[in-house]
């Protein structure tokens, strides 16, 4: 009979049904097989969902500067814009961060590894935000995204690419969830930690319950709009990388989300 079992479970397996498993009623060689079945059969299951989330991190990662170049692109053959070289750069630039979100979700099969290299480099914080606000904005709704950065010639210490892709996920996200007539602001400044990057919209807000598991992959809180849930847990990816920190913080409306980046992790002191 237990034999019998392992057979029906493991067409069912070969047929798709990749919940298939079988009762251990013994640790004798039958039970032992049993248990290898059931193995194989939850590493299969986490394979696949892997697969899944791969597609989800690609579809996601993807459609913004997708959706932007269209409009760039839509705009100069409808003759609404001229094809002059301000218009030509800014599709070049959407171009170009295409190529970049490639590499860096290719990087995401090694995430589990550790293999990632942070490329740490010296820029200036007012004029990072601002282009990777302008990335979301260019294809976004009216709403308006106000950058503030104290002192205005402050200066950070970090992977720009990776810290790019944690201020669009946040900024994206804050956007999709604001209402009519809502406002999103971008604010960092220097504290005694490091670098502090807030991002508020005037949305719905994270319930309390949520706020922790909003940034694990694949989960959509409840007040998602139908994304794939995978835009904060990427954004955490990028700040742990930098040994920083990053959390939904308390506020009276909307949702306030912090990023902190340790001046530890940077090897030089944020001015």
């Amino acid at each position: 009979r237990p034999l019998a079992d392992l057979v029906r479970q493991a067409q069912a397996l070969g047929a798709g049904d990749l919940s298939a498993r079988l009762a251990v009623a013994s640790h004798d060689e039958i039970g032992q097989l049993a248990t290898a079945f059931n193995q194989m059969a939850a590493d299969l299951g986490a394979a696949d969902e892997y697969r899944r989330g791969l597609i989800g991190n690609v579809s996601h990662e993807l459609r913004t500067p997708i959706t932007a170049l269209r409009a760039v692109l839509e705009n100069v053959v409808d003759g609404v814009v001229e094809p002059d070289p301000e218009t030509m750069r800014m599709a070049l630039s959407q171009t170009e961060r295409l190529g970049e979100l490639v590499t860096n979700l290719l990087d995401l099969s090694r995430v589990e590894g550790g293999a990632i290299p942070l490329q740490i480099s010296r820029f200036d914080v007012d004029a990072f935000l601002r282009e990777a606000v302008e990335h979301v904005s260019v294809s976004a709704t009216d709403t308006p995204v106000t950058v503030k950065v104290t002192p205005p010639d402050l200066k950070a210490v970090a992977d720009p690419a990776r810290l790019r892709q944690v201020v669009v996920n946040l900024v994206d996200n804050a956007l999709r969830h604001s209402p009519a007539g809502g406002r999103v602001a971008v604010l960092a400044a220097r504290d005694a930690s490091g670098l502090r990057i807030e991002v508020t919209d005037q949305g719905p807000g994270i319930a309390p319950a949520e706020r922790e598991r909003v940034f694990e992959r694949f989960t959509r809180g409840a007040t998602s709009d139908g994304g794939t849930g995978l835009g904060l847990a990427i954004a955490r990816w990028a700040v742990e990388l930098h040994g920083g920190v990053i959390e939904v913080m308390d506020t009276e409306s909307g949702c306030r989300i912090r990023v902190s980046i340790p001046e530890s992790a940077m090897g030089e002191r944020p001015r």
